[in-house]
Formats: C-alpha cells, sequence, structure tokens
C-alpha cells in the first residue's frame, strides 16, 4: 500500500462516519500518521488557506507542503487512487465523476442524520454542513422508497396479514412522519425536517435489518415463527436507536411513545382492510 505523505484531512469529530473512515485511510497505510485532523483543531495559520465555509460541507485534504487544498469527492479520489491508480483513472472519467460527485454531496449533506453524533459545544469552529433543503428531501424520498417496497415483501411473508401493496406501505412510511411531526408542531422547520431524517434513517435501518429473511425466503420456506420473532428483533433495535436519536438531538422524550403509537394504530389499520 503506497502511502500519501504531507497530506492531511479535516474530519469532522462530530461525525462517527467520518472518523471511521479517515481512521482507515491511517490504519491502511493510505495516509501517514499525520494524515487525519480534526477540523475543530485548525491552526490560525490553516484557516487563512482552508475555505471555511466549504470544508464541513467537503472533506478537505491539505497539502501540508504547497499549503494548497482540495475539497470533496476529489480529495477521497488522490487519497484512494495514489494507492490504486487504476480507480483514480475510472472515477475522473468524467460522466462516472459527475455521479460520484452527486453522491459524495448526497451523503455528506446528510451525515449528521445517517450517522448523528453529540456536538462539542465548546469547539469554536463546528463541522456542520449547510442545511441542504433539496438533499434532506431526496435523502427522505430515498428511504421512504426503499422502506416501502422492503415492508411490501416483509408484510406478504406473513399469511395472517391482508395481502400487501406497495401504495399502502408507502402511505404507512410517509404517516409515520406526519404523524410524529404533529408533535412537534412548536419546534421551527429544521428541527422538523431534520428529526424526519432521522426517523427515516431508522426506518432505512429496519429495512436492512428485514432484507437477509426476504432473500432467505427466495431459497427456502422460512418458517412463520422466524419471521415474527425476527421482525420483533428489528422492532426492538429500531425503537432503540430512535430513544437513542431524541437524546442527542435533545427532543422531547414522548416522541418515543408516540412512535410506538402509530406503529400501534398502524397494525389495527392494516388488520381492518
Amino acid at each position: 500500500m503506497k502511502t500519501l505523505e504531507n497530506q492531511t484531512l479535516l474530519y469532522d469529530e462530530d461525525c462517527p462516519l467520518c472518523s471511521l473512515y479517515t481512521t482507515g485511510f491511517v490504519k491502511s497505510g493510505m495516509l501517514d500518521e499525520n494524515g487525519r485532523k480534526s477540523y475543530c483543531e485548525l491552526s490560525q495559520e490553516e484557516q487563512t488557506f482552508v475555505d471555511l465555509k466549504r470544508a464541513p460541507n467537503e472533506i478537505a485534504l491539505v497539502d501540508n507542503k504547497t499549503k494548497t487544498v482540495i475539497y470533496g469527492i476529489d480529495s477521497l479520489i488522490k487519497v484512494i487512487g495514489f494507492s490504486f491508480p487504476l480507480i483514480e483513472k475510472i472515477a475522473t472519467v468524467k460522466p462516472i465523476h459527475f455521479i460520484l460527485r452527486k453522491l459524495y454531496s448526497f451523503v455528506s449533506y446528510n451525515r449528521k442524520v445517517i450517522i448523528p453524533g453529540g456536538n462539542i459545544k465548546e469547539n469554536k469552529l463546528q463541522c456542520t454542513p449547510d442545511y441542504n433543503y433539496k438533499y434532506r428531501f431526496i435523502f427522505i424520498g430515498f428511504a421512504l422508497t426503499l422502506t416501502s417496497f422492503v415492508l411490501f415483501g416483509y408484510s406478504n411473508l406473513i399469511p395472517n396479514l391482508p395481502k400487501s401493496n406497495i401504495l399502502r406501505e408507502f402511505i404507512l412510511a410517509f404517516g409515520q412522519i406526519v404523524f410524529q411531526s404533529l408533535f412537534l408542531f412548536k419546534m421551527d422547520k429544521k428541527t422538523i425536517i431534520n428529526y424526519a431524517g432521522n426517523l427515516m434513517t431508522i426506518s432505512l435501518m429496519g429495512s436492512l435489518i428485514l432484507t437477509p429473511i426476504l432473500i432467505l425466503n427466495q431459497f427456502i420456506k422460512v418458517p412463520e415463527i422466524l419471521i415474527l420473532g425476527w421482525f420483533g428483533i428489528t422492532v426492538f433495535i429500531m425503537f432503540a436507536e430512535h430513544f437513542r436519536r431524541v437524546k442527542i438531538l435533545e427532543l422531547p422524550f414522548y416522541l418515543c411513545l408516540t412512535w410506538v403509537l402509530y406503529r400501534i394504530i398502524a397494525l389495527l389499520f392494516i388488520l381492518n382492510l
């Protein structure tokens, strides 16, 4: 593994995802031992040539010799491409680079709702991405769509439930956002949309946990008791994650109770169709 020396990635220390992959670059030898640094620890000198508005949105790679900086997907391409030149050649092809740039923005602007972390409020510099409504709504739409398809497939594995359809599952998934938002009507719009993003990440996580049973059922007949048990475990994990996120977001605890209440209402609705 070739090491890219004298280069430092400025990462968001409040983002577990950012911390994970930058640590991976260093441990794998792609970057030297000084190859990552928290954005919040920027020196006064570094603040003169790092774009402080751009860096929270697009991870910055600082060349410590020339004092130059590249941002976003280009930073990652340079780090990975130094060890794997073929990947760099492919990633810099215009159509592929365009797609990668959009995917990077999609993840970066939503990273606080994909894997939230606590904010260290005493830091003078906060590596918080701009609030981008476009990418937040795209993320919510993506999570809604995937969740609807997985729940459609899983519901049809349970014989005692009425036959499902995509529209029903989409309405139920979207209804959760509307229902929970009713209990945040005194909050500002950004707080509500931010919570909705976290809510859909939890739903997306639940869908991913259910997917192995859907795949397994394509090869063997999965026993109903396993299907129901797996679903129950998934709901418990989702509740625990919802509780954790409500705490991080400093939102009212009663949102956890209404989260459960909505599922009871949804189940009654399905059974009485």
